[in-house]
């Protein structure tokens, strides 16, 4: 049986890359949580502030075995900034995560998911929908990118980068999804919203009826009516205490 080596990390890093470790983590156990994993594959990562190292999850591991500890530091390149790291990662999933954080510095996180229902609605023509409230967020900023194959073509990257511009969700055509935040709770909550819109699009469609489409005004004064309902803040910033308090029941170990 495969053991998974033991690091500790805690002392060893700053306190605030210490703290994007456990949040991060935490995310992934999220991920298990709400089935968007997908076996081994599959990608969220954070960026140091400050710096130009990711935080990526290693290749091999399960999402539900990713600690605070574990996570993969590497650089804009696809380096391991740690020489003693006993870990590797994904090229494909480097590819699409190098390319975004490259090309968005003010973001820290970016997540990835290969759920059904998001690709399913990135498959159709017409793609996201405006039928419920979750699609609402998602279409006031949002982007495709056309199916490439397997994610490891270097040149890949300036079109992820172009399709991508200042949107903060993106329907991957044949794929899945992507979001990015300036938090990893703003990734997570961002997902959270796609994936619902997803699930809600794919059961309107199944029952054969006339849609009601929302007006495109709706979609346009979306993130000032949030901002009310979050005095200020985003809908990551204020359901992520409430998310990691769940995962710390579920899953203790996230923060090792």
């Amino acid at each position: 049986m495969f053991e998974i080596p033991k690091i500790n990390l805690k002392n060893k890093v700053s306190a605030i890359e210490w703290q994007l470790r456990v949040d991060l983590a935490a995310c992934y156990r999220l991920m298990v949580m709400h089935g968007w994993d997908d076996l081994i594959h599959t990608h969220i990562s954070a960026r140091i502030p400050d710096t130009e190292h990711i935080l990526i999850n290693a290749f091999g591991l399960a999402f539900e075995e990713v600690t605070a500890s574990n996570l993969v530091k590497i650089d804009i390149d696809g380096n391991l900034v740690d020489d003693d790291c006993p870990f590797e990662i994904n090229p494909a999933g480097f590819t699409i995560h190098s390319a975004v954080h490259e090309a968005r510095h003010d973001d820290i996180c970016a997540m990835h998911v290969h759920t059904n229902e998001t690709i399913a609605i990135a498959s159709l023509e017409e793609g996201l929908l405006p039928l419920s409230q979750y699609s609402m967020f998602a279409l006031a900023s949002m982007s495709y990118h056309d199916y490439e194959g397997l994610a490891v073509n270097a040149e890949e990257r300036l079109r992820l980068q172009q399709d991508l511009g200042a949107s903060n969700f993106m329907l991957l055509r044949n794929h899945g999804a992507l979001t990015m935040g300036k938090t990893i709770g703003d990734a997570f909550m961002q997902m959270y919203d796609l994936t619902r819109a997803c699930q809600v699009q794919l059961q309107v469609m199944a029952t054969g009826m006339k849609p009601i489409y929302a007006p495109q005004s709706i979609i346009d004064g979306i993130k000032a009516q949030a901002n009310i309902v979050h005095n200020g803040e985003t809908g990551g910033q204020k359901a992520w205490p409430a998310m990691v308090r769940r995962v710390a029941r579920a899953y203790p170990d996230f923060a090792l």
